[in-house]
């Protein structure tokens, strides 16, 4: 294991800059505005005797968000491998314990929040919102979406309602009150995809913020859209109500982070801005801190009262999806395409802060030996595996792949249309998959949009996988360690 220092941690991210103006991270990955291992420090809280581990690994693709809960004894975590998962603090002195793992949407789990009665919910690509019982583990209701994706939720003060943010231009209000959760509004006036909301304090009013720039303000009970209050000319990623019950923090497509009143409108002020779009916003319980992440890797922590810049702090993987405050606010806890959630101290600072992981990563190589090997990287290696003991990420493992049935491996949740399918993986299926894409080939799955145009390419990738993924005597594919992780 490699230890990252925050001078690598610098030097790591312009490499991954680098790489993804070359495509080398998927873009089907990227466009969406990093979790059992525990590092050699652990997060304490005096008052609830709660040790968390710097490190939480268990997920297996990109994590899509992390939110902690107010106690701090739990924390749930959504990634790109279908999944959520419930994570239990450790008694003082024991090991963190396996997360509980809620598996039943079809497509990447964007975000998730806990629920008065031991319950949580779940929204997805697959354009479903789940309601969960913590305690079998099983779904209690099901909301089926339009379609489109939603990528954000919230819930109200009082735990009476949710909220969905979805890509069908609208939001969607649901009433938890009565015998049955049921779908109370649907709030429309956005020309593009909404991709946050939040509500007032009282639960009345709900504000929406959209991909057509704007942040807009409904009634909930009536499903009336009262005003716009701003319009930032660029996309808007993500929103988040400050505790006073009315300002606003939202973060832009253009890098902007801002303050607004959720009355008026009017602007409070702009905080330090990321150099990429803003794809995660938290704040601390005490609302004395608010934190942003961007595409550029880089997280700000800025003092609420003053808007001065506290803390910088830059990860090695690129992109922060997500950011949660302890109940402290003292340290974040954020994710993105790493496999892992993991803990900054924001105060007290430390002088050096190694982060136990390996580098480079699997999705971060910039060159190979063999180009098919490079292709890998790129293309797969973000969702697969070539291995039997590496197991499934987001997509099954690609150990002994050709002559293989799509959608029979067993133990791994494929899509109605995988399951359906005919074909069986050779090297022309393969190549095709990547000559016109997924959606062609193998319509209404829920692999990720990926196309390679050269043949040279193709010709490379393909080789590539028939040997590194041919089963041999002792079990293990023959291949090399090409992508950062180990293959065997």
């Amino acid at each position: 294991m490699h230890r990252v220092s925050l001078s690598d941690s610098r030097r790591s991210t312009g490499r991954f800059r680098r790489s993804l103006a070359a495509g080398l991270i998927p873009a089907a990955l990227v466009a969406v505005a990093f979790a059992t291992g525990a590092g050699a420090e652990t997060a304490r809280h005096p008052d609830t005797a709660v040790s968390w581990p710097d490190v939480l690994a268990g997920h297996g693709g990109p994590v899509k968000s992390v939110q902690m809960s107010p106690d701090g004894q739990r924390m749930i975590s959504t990634s790109f491998d279908y999944s959520a998962r419930v994570w239990t603090a450790p008694a003082e002195g024991a090991s963190l314990a396996e997360p509980q793992v809620l598996i039943g949407h079809e497509a990447a789990v964007n975000d998730a929040r806990f629920l008065p009665g031991n319950r949580a919910a779940t929204v997805s690509d697959d354009s479903d919102l789940i309601i969960w019982d913590l305690g079998s583990g099983t779904p209690l209701h099901r909301f089926p979406g339009k379609g489109e994706k939603v990528l954000s939720l919230e819930v109200s003060d009082d735990g009476a309602h949710i909220g969905v943010a979805s890509w069908e231009n609208e939001a969607r209000i649901y009433d938890l009150t009565g015998p049955e959760p049921r779908l109370e509004a649907t709030l429309s006036g956005h020309r593009n995809n909404v991709n946050a909301l939040a509500f007032s304090p009282e639960g009345d009013k709900v504000w929406t913020a959209s991909t057509d720039g704007a942040i807009r303000r409904f009634d909930r009970v009536t499903a009336a859209l009262e005003r716009q209050l701003f319009s930032l000319g660029w996309g808007i990623n993500t929103l988040k109500r400050l505790d006073d019950g009315r300002s606003l923090l939202f973060g832009g497509a253009d890098g902007t982070v801002g303050l607004i009143d959720g009355e008026s409108g009017f602007d409070l002020g702009r905080l330090t801005p990321h150099s990429r779009p803003v794809l995660a916003l938290a704040v601390s319980p005490d609302g004395r801190r608010l934190a942003s992440g961007g595409g550029d890797g880089l997280i700000h922590v800025h003092d609420r009262a003053t808007q001065t810049l506290i803390e910088t702090f830059e990860t090695p993987y690129g992109p922060v999806w997500g950011l949660s405050f302890d109940p402290e606010g003292t340290a974040l806890y954020y994710v993105g395409l790493d496999d892992t959630i993991h803990r900054w101290q924001i105060t007290p600072r430390k002088p050096f802060e190694p982060l136990e992981v390996t580098y480079p990563r699997r999705f971060q190589v910039a060159d190979a030996d063999d180009p098919g090997a490079l292709q890998f990287a790129r293309k797969c290696s973000v969702c697969h595996t070539l291995t039997p003991d590496d197991g499934n990420r987001a997509g099954p493992t690609l150990y002994g792949v050709f002559g293989r049935k799509a959608g029979s491996l067993p133990g791994y949740p494929y899509s109605d249309a995988l399951l359906k399918s005919d074909i069986v993986w050779s090297r022309e299926s393969i190549s095709q998959l990547f000559e016109h894409g997924p959606d062609v080939v193998t319509p209404g799955t829920k692999m990720p949009i990926q196309r390679m145009r050269s043949p040279d390419d193709r010709l490379a990738l393909v080789t590539f996988l028939e040997k590194a993924t041919r089963p041999t005597s002792g079990g293990s594919a023959a291949s090399q360690d090409t992508t950062g992780d180990t293959v065997k």
